[in-house]
């Protein structure tokens, strides 16, 4: 519906300002070294991302959760600081092809839901939500067992269960906005969230195929 491509246009529009008060945010971990605490960050951009859940969304607080949701994605971005600082040390160029492959994974799926058929992918939300149990578990058994292979397993099943999460996000939102919930600032934290998830993923698997290939060449 019309009311629905509205909403839709003002989500697209709040995460591309997301986007860009992250990389401001990873911007002043690399290069200006002001902001070092990782766990802080970390912890600030989950507070925020709380209260913004708790603040009701009405026309009155709809500047102060714009705010809320700048602040977020400005820590999330420097949150993404030292995995930045990690890809430049092994190989700089890792950081342009992650970006420009997590974009055109994130557009093609976003598309693919966009004009499908309505309703057609939400089935995948519990088989979702299992694969991340899975994928946590597994990880905290890792810690004991601190195997290679299991870590990469979890990489790449990761990142095909996050296209799944954009493919059910994006249905999820037009079918929320369909039903009258026009909360699109919280739809954005969503979609910013996916994004970057996919981002890191795949940053990690681009470094750790640089490093193997430095160990052949040696």
């Amino acid at each position: 519906t019309p009311s629905t491509q509205q909403h839709l246009k003002k989500v697209y529009a709040s995460f591309a300002l997301c986007m860009f008060v992250a990389a401001a945010g990873a911007y002043v971990h690399v290069v200006t070294h002001f902001i070092q605490a990782g766990v802080l960050s970390a912890l600030g951009s989950l507070g925020l991302m709380i209260w913004l859940m708790a603040t009701p969304h009405t026309h009155e607080t709809e500047q102060k959760r714009l705010g809320l949701l700048a602040g977020f994605a400005f820590l999330t971005g420097v949150g993404l600081g030292p995995a930045l600082e990690l890809c430049i040390a092994i190989n700089p160029s890792i950081l342009p092809t992650a970006f420009m492959g997590t974009a055109m994974i994130f557009t093609c799926f976003t598309l693919s839901a966009l004009y499908a058929r309505r309703r057609s992918y939400l089935f995948l939300g519990g088989i979702l939500m299992s694969a991340m149990s899975l994928m946590f578990l597994s990880s905290l058994g890792n810690l004991f067992f601190g195997s290679i292979w299991l870590f990469q397993a979890n990489l790449y099943v990761g990142l095909v269960v996050m296209c799944g999460f954009v493919l059910f996000d994006t249905q999820l939102i037009i079918e929320k906005a369909e039903n009258g919930d026009k909360d699109y600032i919280w739809h954005c934290v969503d979609l910013f969230l996916d994004f970057i998830t996919l981002f890191r993923k795949l940053m990690v698997i681009l470094a750790m195929n640089e490093k193997d290939k430095k160990k052949e060449k040696k």
